[in-house]
């Protein structure tokens, strides 16, 4: 599909909105689907700024494509937007379940799906903007059906993984699906258990199911990536932040979430970057300087991962991170983002 055609800035929102559309309509051949922009990026990067300014330029209405901030009570560890940020641009899908659920690909599917159309409804243009790249992917080809858990396949796993330890499964899953060991962190319990199980259920490596019975999204991706002008600025950022998180009060946040008494370590939840850490550290596991060092070390490892996602993102607009990037995202998003 063609773009928009040149579109000064100057012009405003509601020009956005009617050339869009206009354009979306007038397509000739097949039915058109209409734009969602997808604002990604590693962690630390800025998107969220990004996307609040976005969304006090054009008509977009902001979804969260995070898996920590759809946590109520996680908001520091998670850098979550503030309330003053909030109630400037309303994020959809933040604090919608409590840190003792497990918040699943295909859920934020569900869900994410349910907020576009209502967005669309209401004449305006979704922008989901987060850093969980697996979230992003199961929006734009959806999830293949795999195996229902067997509970003894799975029992028999962790007692593996008791006594082996978690590196030993991570190893045996390289060896029977090198696609999903590349994918799956080492550090990754529940993927890895996952990955075993539906190999052991199925005879099939889950890296080879999820590639088959996919749904087409009901609309067309803008994708934008805003990342720093290097690794090392990232890294430098990241650090920083984890110390400003620190500073926030993340420690008293981690230990409010303990004292509730039903929430444990392995918990999807308690596993995100910076909270498992400072929960080691509550339970003497380490020193304080050694928290710090590992939560770091855990956000770099993090970015890396999400660098490796974005990479395979052919169809992507990079940011250029010495430039202006609010007026880079604007012309890109006026000009329908020069895709088909």
């Amino acid at each position: 599909m063609g773009g928009l055609g040149p579109w000064p800035a100057a012009l405003g929102p509601k020009c956005f909105r009617v050339r869009a559309i206009r354009d979306f309509r007038t397509v000739t051949g097949h039915t058109p689907k209409p734009p969602a922009v997808f604002l990604m990026g590693p962690t630390a990067s800025g998107k969220t700024d990004l996307a609040i300014a976005l969304r006090e330029r054009l008509p977009v209405e902001l979804v969260s494509v995070d898996s920590a901030m759809v946590y109520r009570g996680m908001d520091i560890g998670t850098a979550k937007p503030g309330a003053d940020e909030l109630a400037r641009a309303p994020h959809r899908l933040i604090d919608i379940c409590d840190p003792s659920e497990a918040y699943s690909a295909a859920r934020f599917r569900e869900d994410a799906l349910r907020e576009i159309k209502a967005i669309f409804a209401a004449g305006r243009i979704p922008l989901l903007v987060g850093g969980t790249m697996l979230y992003f992917r199961a929006l734009q080809y959806g999830l293949s059906t795999l195996p229902a858990s067997d509970p003894h396949i799975r029992g028999r796993l962790e007692t593996e993984m008791e006594i082996d330890g978690l590196p030993a499964l991570h190893a045996r899953l390289a060896r029977v699906d090198p696609a999903a060991a590349a994918r799956i962190h080492p550090n990754d319990p529940q993927r890895t258990l996952r990955a075993l199980e539906v190999w052991e259920a199925s005879g099939r490596p889950i890296s080879e199911l999820q590639r088959g019975n996919r749904q087409a999204m009901p609309f067309r991706a803008i994708k934008l990536v805003r990342s720093p002008a290097s690794r090392a600025a990232l890294h430098e950022r990241i650090d920083r932040r984890f110390v400003q998180m620190l500073e926030q009060g993340l420690v008293a946040e981690v230990e409010s979430l303990i004292a509730r008494g039903d929430l444990h370590p392995d918990l999807p939840s308690m596993r995100s970057v910076g909270y498992r850490q400072v929960w080691a550290w509550l339970r003497g596991e380490t020193d304080r300087d050694e928290m710090v060092r590992r939560g770091q070390a855990a956000t770099r490892q993090l970015a890396k991962r999400q660098f490796t996602w974005l990479r395979s993102e052919t169809d992507a607009h990079w940011l250029a991170a010495d430039g202006d990037v609010l007026d880079q995202a604007v012309r890109l998003l006026a000009s329908g983002g020069g895709g088909d």
